[in-house]
């Protein structure tokens, strides 16, 4: 089960997020639909685990900020940066392509090339659900690694606790230690909000950065079950 919904005060919740400084974060550029949810709140929980700050454009929901520019700002932040392409391909007759994540993508390859400041140093981990279905739609990317989860949240964690041992040097449980954390975590938060007085429609209308809190939140708390 998806958790979700905060805590309950703001301020301490921003406090208690992982430092997000340049050599800490990691860009999120993924689908934001129901149906990804499962995999992106495990990738979120094994990063935020694994002692690294995640940042995706979810994070802030200020109607008067320019989209395009809080995700350039985003990439320009953020050392580490994981592109999951799984909605890059029409689904059913009538569907367009879900350009976003590419052109996220691009931006963030230009930005490591030609920002300079360190930025050359970005490391980036391309995710997809389909071995090989990328070359039918950006063929740019045959000979560059990309890595295959399944639509299986288990198999992305896998990917990204392996890439970011090998990428960042953070030492790190294996990804079945990562996993059954996930799942402790998933059981206290969900009880806790139910104890707080929130129904399951209220605790699965999340707010990615009250998510980020209480991920952050369990963690340094010592993992209360």
């Amino acid at each position: 089960m998806a958790v979700t919904e905060g805590l309950e005060n703001a301020s301490s919740a921003q406090d208690l997020l992982p430092d997000n400084s340049f050599e800490n974060s990691v860009f999120i550029n993924c689908p934001l639909d129901r149906d990804y949810e499962p995999i992106l709140q495990a990738i979120l929980f094994c990063i935020i685990y694994l002692g690294l700050s995640p940042r995706l454009s979810t994070e802030r929901n200020d109607s008067g900020e320019n989209r395009l520019e809080k995700i350039r700002g985003l990439i320009k932040s953020s050392k580490y940066s994981i592109h999951d392409l799984s909605r890059c391909q029409a689904t059913k007759k009538g569907e367009h392509f879900r350009l976003n994540m590419p052109f996220e993508l691009g931006m963030d390859y230009g930005c490591r090339e030609y920002c300079g400041r360190g930025r050359q140093n970005k490391k980036i981990l391309i995710l997809e659900e389909k071995k090989y279905r990328y070359q039918a739609t950006i063929s740019d990317l045959s000979g560059c690694d990309i890595e295959v989860h399944s639509a299986e949240f288990e198999q992305a964690v896998r990917k990204v606790r392996n890439w970011l041992v090998t990428e960042a040097g953070v030492a790190a449980d294996g990804a079945s230690r990562i996993l059954g954390a996930y799942y402790d975590f998933q059981e206290w938060y969900f009880k806790r909000q139910q104890e707080a007085g929130f129904s399951e429609e209220d605790i699965l209308d999340y707010s990615t950065r009250e998510l980020l809190a209480a991920m952050q939140e369990w963690v340094t708390s010592g993992k209360p079950v």
